[in-house]
């Protein structure tokens, strides 16, 4: 157990060891969109158009597998606090087949899901049918996307960073390969545009899967005799439900939240302003990618401690990391407002996209802080098994105030794309006050 143990030594430290690797694997994670995002602009702007709006469908997946992965790594982290490796295997096992459970029911339910929600968004035409090609293929390689979350939580439980950073670095590599081979056809093979992005992502998840059971197996808490005994326990299944609904509820907010923002951008400016969000949305992932490694260090270190009941230790972590994160995203505004149009350039060389770009990344800039805050406060909460705020916070923040703000600042205030940019640096500010204030109650509260 000295291996994984975080309820000893030196905090500072562990976040280290834990938060740098998952930034740097962030940060090739991002990449690899970069790099999705690179060659679609290069197909068209329709392509480029087609995969934004097909981003909060995508969402989904997202939502689900990052749910079902962080809920299993604070219950995970906490048995090991406890120094229960029996249920440790327990909620490894259940949580599998809870992630296999819900990838059946997303590819069955993708055929009539996935143009109903892009009829939804108000997409029309080319851009339109593109995001649906690359959606569907997507949606059916969702179980990779699923189990890959599974593993890693119960390395992430560990403190085990590392394995998945090797995972999304290799990724990465792959994607600049497999990318132009499918979209362009190289080497004889046919030419399938969009369906080559989303068909390159899916074989990348794949090997991933492989990679983490090996990865899984090496470790040192893991005994693959344990988990064979173990068997599905409904209580078990309950527990990873309840704490990992909430952060999938979340992360389904967020995906509403770009719909909601999707949806306004069409209706104040146009499909040129969505692909340049798109594009805008990669940079603005990368500013954030340093400190959010931060999130799985505050998850896994807080949920070992609360798990061993040392809670000045939790309150320690809470604090360290959020100033490390607040301090990294200061940093990353005061960069990205003069160097936003050089930026946005590399992704689409149309300069009304460049311009409508760099208008969203300047007033984004003064929102960069609020995303690292909310994400440490979620995890801390989360790590003491209390993750149902996630629900009310997103909610308010993605999709109640939102629906309200944009309207009035951009129609009433007739401030038309601005009120939207605007809107959302408002919002977040607001939300992140909420939730600054709220966990400091709930951390008084363990004593």
């Amino acid at each position: 157990m000295t291996d994984v143990d975080l309820t000893q030594g030196a905090i500072i430290s562990h976040v280290k060891r834990i938060a740098i690797p998952a930034s740097v694997g962030m940060l090739f994670n991002t990449l690899f969109n970069v790099v999705d995002t690179y060659y679609a602009g290069k197909l068209s702007t329709d392509a480029l158009a087609g995969m934004t709006i097909s981003f909060p469908i995508f969402f989904i997946i997202i939502a689900l597998s990052s749910g079902i992965g962080s809920g299993a790594t604070a219950l995970n982290a906490i048995a090991l606090g406890e120094k229960n490796k029996k249920y440790f295997h327990s909620l490894s096992y259940n949580a599998v087949f809870f992630g296999l459970f819900l990838a059946v029911l997303i590819a069955l339910a993708s055929p009539l899901m996935v143009p109903f929600l892009f009829e939804l968004s108000g997409a029309t035409g080319l851009s339109k049918a593109l995001g649906i090609q690359y959606t569907n293929v997507i949606f059916w390689g969702s179980i990779f996307f699923i189990l890959n979350s599974v593993l890693n939580a119960m390395l992430n439980a560990q403190g085990d960073t590392k394995s998945y950073r090797n995972f999304l670095i290799i990724g990465f590599f792959m994607n600049l390969i497999l990318d132009p081979l499918f979209i362009f056809g190289w080497f004889g093979l046919p030419q399938l545009g969009t369906i080559g992005v989303a068909l390159a992502t899916v074989i990348i998840q794949v090997f991933g899967t492989l990679y983490m059971l090996y990865r899984l197996n090496k470790s040192p808490t893991f005994e693959l005799q344990a988990f064979k005994n173990a068997h599905f326990n409904l209580e078990v299944m309950f527990q990873l439900f309840k704490q990992g609904f909430p952060a999938s509820l979340n992360m389904m907010t967020i995906a509403l939240g770009v719909f909601v923002i999707n949806f306004y951008v069409l209706k104040y400016a146009g499909s040129v302003t969505i692909a340049a969000y798109g594009a805008a949305m990669r940079v603005e992932q990368l500013i954030l990618l340093p400190a959010l490694g931060l999130n799985i260090a505050t998850l896994t270190i807080v949920g070992q401690n609360f798990g061993a009941k040392n809670f000045e230790r939790i309150f320690e972590t809470k604090q360290k990391t959020l100033r490390i994160g607040i301090g990294m995203m200061v940093f990353g505004a005061l960069l990205i407002y003069p160097l936003a149009p050089h930026i946005i350039s590399l992704f689409n060389n149309d300069q009304a996209v460049i311009m409508a770009g760099t208008h969203y990344l300047r007033i984004e800039a003064f929102a960069l802080p609020t995303y690292i805050i909310l994400n440490i406060l979620i995890s801390a909460l989360q790590g003491i098994k209390k993750p149902n705020f996630a629900i009310y916070i997103g909610i308010y923040r993605q999709i109640f105030i939102p629906i309200t703000l944009f309207y009035f600042l951009g129609t009433v205030l007739d401030m038309g794309i601005t009120g939207v940019w605007w809107g959302i640096v408002l919002n977040n500010w607001s939300a992140t006050i909420i939730a600054y204030f709220y966990t400091k109650r709930v951390m008084k509260s363990l004593g």
